[in-house]
């Protein structure tokens, strides 16, 4: 799978294991995303997203999106779209 950058790590809520994105692309649910950085390497499906508070299914450029992640990530981490190669 190749993958299309679209955004970084801006915060991660420990206890709830969320990230903060500022988008550079779109997002959406079901998305396969790589979440990369000196200590990170993490790779899921996106389940859940919300823009201040509310759920929504998809996310923007220029917006700031929350991601429940499956582990840690750091702000400064890289936030990449799995895509099949064409």
């Amino acid at each position: 799978m190749e993958g299309i950058r679209i955004g970084d790590v801006t915060h991660f809520y420990n206890k709830l294991s969320v990230a903060v994105l500022a988008l550079t692309d779109s997002i959406k649910i079901g998305d396969t995303v790589h979440i990369f950085g000196r200590t990170t390497d993490l790779r899921q499906v996106v389940n859940s997203l919300q823009i201040e508070h509310q759920a929504v299914d998809q996310a923007g450029p220029d917006q700031e999106v929350a991601l429940k992640v499956n582990r840690r990530v750091r702000k400064g981490d890289k936030v990449y779209r799995l895509v099949e190669p064409e």
